[in-house]
């Protein structure tokens, strides 16, 4: 068994305000990375994306469902994909008890997949999920967002993740988890 330091209170309070010194510092540091990041630039949306939905075709404006904030799940699910991604399944298992504060603060959540709706489907009724969640098997969503790839483009060079380039294994994978937040002002997207 390791031992561990065994100190007197007064030690203990000294090496833990040391170290809460630092958390403040580190929480700080994040505060200020936070405030960088909320002030990157935006990308206008240009393109109309069109995903097969359970009722049918959803554009991407619809699935903002009258709120002006959109965050999609990017799953882990292609076309004829004998599973679905266990990651991504545990990630939006525990999606559906905040969907009302979400949508409370102004926010809807959405999941997308590229795997026809029918298979989105099935594996929907099997786990019980009530999130909205549609098909981009007939639209390059999922490619002109960095999550999914074809071969000549991991080829090319022009296949990225995480802002980098995709290397081999892209072209195996084929799609990958992510997430896009979108914001609607008016009209646009």
């Amino acid at each position: 068994m390791q031992t561990h330091a065994i100190a007197n209170k007064e030690d203990w309070i000294e090496a833990r305000r040391a170290l809460l010194a630092k958390e403040k510092e580190l929480t700080r540091l994040r505060d200020r990375l936070a405030a960088e990041r909320r002030a990157l630039p935006w990308i206008k949306i240009e393109k109309r994306y069109v995903f097969d939905g359970p009722q049918g075709k959803v554009t991407l404006e619809e699935l903002f469902d009258g709120r002006s904030q959109l965050l999609i799940k990017h799953f882990m699910m292609g076309p004829g994909a004998a599973t679905q991604c266990v990651g991504c399944s545990f990630e939006v298992d525990h999606v559906e008890g905040i969907l009302a504060h979400l949508n409370n603060h102004d926010v809807t959540y959405a999941v997308v997949a590229r795997a026809p709706i029918e298979e989105i489907e099935a594996v929907r009724r099997r786990m019980g999920w009530t999130f909205p969640w549609v098909s981009s098997y007939r639209s390059d969503f999922n490619y002109d967002f960095d999550v999914s790839y074809r071969p000549e483009d991991v080829a090319a060079g022009r296949a990225l993740y995480n802002f980098g380039h995709a290397s081999d294994w892209a072209a195996e994978i084929q799609d990958l988890s992510g997430r896009t937040v979108f914001f609607k002002d008016g009209g646009e997207i």
